[in-house]
């Protein structure tokens, strides 16, 4: 099991845990009081800094419910946080569009994380043909 350190801004906020027996995803709260108008676009402070293990990222996705829940987007769509942004100061924030005028409050559940490692160092390889199927170019059904 790979341990991770992990420092909180507030204590505010629950603390990280794993909802036993419905995913391998971990929740991330908001950690301020964020107010927007439609169209504004805010970094919800989620309250926590982590030093990965080497050869990790996080990547941050909206839960579910985000937007049905909070009307916003994550501008991003998905976040990447790598094992350089580990320092005292680097708190995580999710980037956010407001969709309509909505409140996000302290230890809302915003988005969620997960672990991965990093890809492998790859090479390309540049040919004049590839010997897969021809799908049409687009999509699963090759039509637009």
């Amino acid at each position: 099991m790979e341990q991770i350190k992990i420092k909180y801004f507030t204590d505010k906020i629950d603390k990280l845990a794993y909802i036993d027996g419905k995913s391998d995803w971990i929740d991330l709260r908001a950690s301020e009081e964020v107010t927007l108008k439609q169209g504004e676009f805010a970094l919800v402070p989620l309250g926590v800094a982590m030093e990965l293990p080497k050869g990790y990222e996080a990547h941050i996705v909206p839960r579910s419910s985000t937007y049905k829940n909070f009307g916003v987007i994550q501008a991003n769509h998905c976040g990447v946080v790598d094992g350089s942004y580990c320092g005292d100061n680097d708190m995580w924030r999710m980037p956010v569009i407001a969709m309509r005028d909505t409140q996000i409050h302290v230890n809302d559940r915003i988005c969620q994380f997960r672990i991965m490692k990093n890809q492998p160092e790859i090479l390309f390889e540049e040919v004049e043909h590839l010997e897969g199927k021809d799908r049409g170019g687009f999509g699963t059904t090759g039509k637009q």
